[in-house]
């Protein structure tokens, strides 16, 4: 098994737009997204047209694919950044029958080096839904530090919930 983890190309993010209209509502609220919260495919499309046409070290997120043999297994996202200090990491396996078997936990170690790299931080966040077991124990598996559990609405396409305040420090 090959596991392959680098930027995504404009062209391969249909996958993230896929990944969140193929789930389902039950699927959606253990990530803790509203979908109603959602952008419509074409507005997502064209953020992300205008996200790739923005120099790396102004954008508002940086995205990164996980490809296992080739075949696009997952995806992690970053916001909220502040260039060379500090940003938020997202996480998704997007494939169901993956979930839950240790892939996700390298998966967002190689992640984190990339992060680090391309953005030069100093911290990285992550704040999964705290009932959602798989991110928070992936997070724990690839070093993050728990900070605290506490309620938010994480994200524009979130609902008001309980997240773990996850951190890694270089």
């Amino acid at each position: 098994m090959t596991l392959d983890i680098r930027e995504m190309e404009l062209a391969e993010t249909a996958l993230v737009i896929d990944y969140f209209y193929s789930s389902s509502i039950e699927q959606l609220d253990v990530i803790g997204i509203d979908p109603t919260r959602m952008p419509t495919r074409p507005v997502w499309s064209n953020l992300f047209k205008t996200l790739y046409a923005t120099p790396l070290a102004e954008r508002a997120a940086l995205l990164v694919i996980w490809r296992l043999d080739g075949r696009p297994i997952g995806f992690s996202s970053c916001d909220r950044i502040v260039f060379g200090n500090r940003a938020h990491m997202h996480l998704h396996v997007t494939e169901p029958e993956l979930r839950g078997r240790g892939l996700g936990a390298e998966c967002v170690r190689r992640s984190v080096d990339l992060y680090f790299e391309r953005l030069q931080l100093k911290q990285l966040f992550c704040e999964p839904n705290a009932y959602n077991i798989a991110p928070n124990r992936a997070l724990q598996k690839a070093g993050f530090r728990y900070l605290k559990t506490y309620k938010t609405v994480p994200g524009p396409m979130n609902y008001h919930q309980a997240v773990t305040r996850w951190m890694i420090e270089r």
